[in-house]
């Protein structure tokens, strides 16, 4: 096992001193490489798409915010081909380890900056969440993963991959440093934390595995859950479908001229593009009005002071390079687990408070929209 885990890109290190100083004071943090860095190219896991690209002339608002807040910046990480997927598999440029559970996958895309933090090597990791690249990593990595509302942190300086749903997140291994990030992130004040009103998404536990429903119910039980909710409505299929056609048709808005170029893509990733390009664009209108109506379902029930609960993945993370029926169903059920914060663009954190098998399990806490600050601050007064 190299002393990096493989977590950060190949070559020299970039690496920033603070700019300011701020809540960040001290911390350091690293950089997915989806994300610009002045003087460094933004190879976004392609080695295809790297090769078009030029050094980057500032920094993504992201990364200077962190600056800005005090943190020192020591390196950019790996992350899966341009964000197209959950697993933390690259085969360009390796599949980084995931600290806790060195057999299995660390989770993707935002690879190499959860194995970053989860082994210690920094305080905090800047990655993407499209469809759950920050949750999906740090619930597999043992972290706390931030999702902001869609629209509350700046994208500026950061690749495209599905605009209608992409956020810049956040990867911490203490509850304090998530918080002191997420409002580095906000450029925001901190609230007060004030009791919520926790509701669990009961209906989301038929798309766990088994063996992992028992231990995330528990977890649940114990942050305070006061009743039980469907949100699914026997429709889940209806999540992926609606998430995947909708991203796919970003995609190909963002990054249709390069597709056109033919890069290379590997195994897992290069069918993911396929699909995007095999949409047909009428079929947009219908499933926009569907997410439409699913977000002021999904609101409504989520007023201040309210917050709801569901798994974040469909178990523990996968065995690495296990091409399987396993792995098949975990990313169709973690992208339609993922996909209830990302349709209605609300602010998610996963708490790494379940375990099975000595590996993590992580249980996601959705919040209204805007309501970034008290969640955060009700995960750090936990």
């Amino acid at each position: 096992m190299s002393d990096d885990f493989g977590a950060f890109v190949a070559g020299p290190r970039i690496e920033i001193a603070p700019s300011g100083s701020g809540v960040l004071d001290g911390l350091t943090f690293v950089v997915k490489d989806l994300i610009d860095v002045a003087g460094a190219v933004t190879g976004g896991g392609n080695p295809d798409w790297h090769g078009q690209q030029e050094l980057a002339a500032t920094s993504a608002i992201a990364v200077q915010r962190f600056l800005q807040a005090g943190a020192a910046m020591i390196g950019k990480t790996v992350t899966d081909e341009l964000a197209f997927s959950l697993e933390g598999e690259n085969e360009h440029y390796g599949t980084p380890i995931n600290p806790r559970c060195p057999e299995r996958l660390p989770g993707g895309s935002s690879s190499g900056s959860a194995v970053a933090v989860a082994a210690g090597l920094a305080d905090l990791g800047l990655g993407t969440d499209t469809g759950g690249s920050v949750r999906v990593p740090a619930s597999f990595c043992g972290l706390y993963g931030f999702r902001p509302t869609h629209g509350r942190v700046p994208v500026a300086g950061v690749i495209p991959f599905a605009p209608s749903f992409d956020t810049v997140g956040l990867f911490a291994r203490s509850p304090a440093h998530l918080l002191a990030g997420g409002l580095a992130l906000l450029e925001a004040p901190p609230v007060e934390a004030r009791p919520a009103r926790l509701l669990l998404a009961a209906d989301a536990f038929a798309l766990v595995d088994p063996e992992a429903r028992a231990p995330l119910r528990e977890a649940a039980v114990r942050l305070g859950v006061v009743a039980d909710i469907e949100i699914y409505d026997g429709r889940a299929p209806e999540y992926f479908d609606a998430y995947t056609i909708l991203q796919g048709l970003d995609v190909m808005r963002s990054l249709g001229v390069f597709l056109e170029s033919s890069p290379r893509f590997g195994a897992t990733i290069a069918p993911r593009f396929d699909g995007a390009r095999a949409l047909d664009p009428a079929v947009e209108p219908q499933w926009r009005t569907w997410r439409q109506e699913l977000a002021a379902r999904i609101r409504a029930l989520l007023p201040a002071g309210a917050m709801l609960l569901l798994p974040t993945t469909p178990g523990i993370a996968p065995l690495r390079f296990l091409r399987d029926a396993h792995a098949e169903r975990f990313y169709q059920a973690a992208l339609t687990l993922c996909s209830v914060a990302g349709l209605a663009g609300l602010p998610v954190v996963t708490l790494p408070i379940a375990s099975l098998e000595g590996c993590p399990l992580g249980l996601s806490v959705i919040a209204g929209p805007g309501e970034d600050e008290a969640l955060l601050a009700f995960v750090a007064s936990g």
